[in-house]
């Protein structure tokens, strides 16, 4: 068994030289590295009931080590029965030793416990080097004991990059251990 060597060490000792012979980068500073993480639940059911949110919210900070921040609707629209002002889900933004630890967890725990997973996929960057994709269940994660989750909610998580394009945030992705679809 490899011995183990964190996230951020990982991308300073391997990364970074193995992006600058891929791309040619001649400074160290011109490689890309991931800016920010933001987790996101939406709830739509919220707007019948108030306590889903606050439970979910409490999830969310579990799963993260960091508290989450509730969302407010920011318009009225009558055909979905909000109100401006009425909480409809909750996110968190990671950054540094936060953001790592989750992402070590989501490739290394997390996806290889997904059920007929396959890889993310590769097409499901947004032009500016940003990275999206959910999860459709909270229970995957390690914190949560399936049998206190009352209901299940999905969550979209967005990897922010400093990359340029679409490939080199791909790259960057791919030598940080992401398993993406072949």
């Amino acid at each position: 068994m490899s011995e183990y060597i964190p996230l951020r060490d990982k991308y300073d000792n391997e990364v970074v030289e193995a992006l600058m012979k891929e791309f040619g980068y001649k400074n160290k500073h011109q490689v890309p590295k991931i800016d920010k993480i933001v987790i996101n639940m939406g709830m739509g059911e919220a707007t019948r009931n108030k306590d889903i949110v606050v439970k979910h919210a409490d999830e969310l900070t579990k799963i993260t080590g960091q508290k989450a921040v509730i969302v407010k609707a920011k318009k009225s629209v009558a055909n979905f029965k909000l109100r401006e002002g009425m909480p409809i889900g909750a996110k968190v933004t990671l950054r540094g030793k936060n953001m790592y630890n989750f992402l070590y967890k989501v490739v290394n725990i997390v996806l290889p416990k997904l059920r007929d997973f396959r890889g993310l996929p590769s097409d499901s960057f947004d032009g500016r080097g940003n990275y999206n994709f959910g999860l459709t269940e909270q229970v995957v994660f390690p914190e949560l004991k399936p049998d206190e989750v009352k209901r299940v909610q999905g969550m979209d998580i967005a990897i922010v990059t400093t990359a340029n394009t679409d490939d080199e945030a791909k790259k960057l992705l791919e030598f940080v251990g992401f398993p993406f679809k072949r």
